[in-house]
């Protein structure tokens, strides 16, 4: 495809893309904010998805009790739902994003992890599951980055950690909030619906692929990276 000629890198989101990790993410933030007594929906975490922690308890707390958290109340509140997610058992990889990482690979594409997540039990598990793609210089997390996704800032950091310019890098995300960090960024950016959101709202994000699955996305990039 003509779009991806001038592609170099790739800047991978981790929860969801590569990690059927979001519904345990849901139901950790859930019965965290359920023991505080602040109403909310399991799937609007969904739409949360790829900002820090800190973004959105103070937005859920913004909304339930009209103030932002404190920050040494944030940590507590974001230990508890890091104990709540561990304790639901490790997340499977995301059938696909093996292939797909392989596939950028032999194609010579850079690949850098870039994520809102500071969840130690996932980010210790990438080395077992994904052995050698991302080290210690080929991620972008939530500890890196004074302002999460919706913000460029984390795809721009990736981009830079590519060596590359923005526009020679490709965006694999599957939250709306991702997808709109990196078109802001300047970065193609690839949308895959492997959450209960609509199509739609990526395509209101300006997500230039959509693919339903890793499995298709994969399919894509060996078709088209022969």
């Amino acid at each position: 495809m003509e779009k991806l000629q001038k592609i170099r890198g790739a800047l991978i989101d981790m929860d969801g893309v590569l990690y059927d990790s979001m519904p345990g993410h849901t139901l950790a933030w859930k019965r965290m904010m359920d023991s505080l007594g602040v109403e909310c929906d399991r799937d609007e975490f969904y739409l949360y998805e790829g900002m820090t922690g800190a973004a959105t308890i103070d937005l859920l707390f913004k909304r339930a009790f009209g103030h932002e958290c404190e920050p040494d109340k944030i940590k507590e509140l974001y230990a508890i739902k890091s104990q709540n997610f561990k304790s639901l058992g490790p997340a499977k990889p995301m059938p696909g994003a093996d292939r797909m990482l392989s596939l950028l690979a032999e194609a010579g594409f850079v690949r850098v992890l870039v994520t809102g997540s500071g969840q130690a039990s996932l980010l210790d598990a990438l080395q077992r599951d994904y052995p050698g793609v991302f080290g210690k210089g080929g991620m972008v997390t939530a500890h890196d980055v004074t302002h999460g996704k919706p913000d460029p800032e984390p795809y721009l950091k990736g981009a830079a950690l590519a060596g590359l310019e923005p526009s020679e890098c490709m965006v694999v995300e599957n939250a709306p909030l991702g997808v709109r960090a990196g078109k802001a960024a300047g970065c193609f950016t690839v949308a895959v619906t492997t959450g209960p959101i609509a199509r739609e709202a990526f395509e209101r994000e300006g997500a230039d692929m959509i693919f339903e699955s890793m499995e298709a996305f994969a399919d894509f990039l060996q078709e088209e990276l022969k």
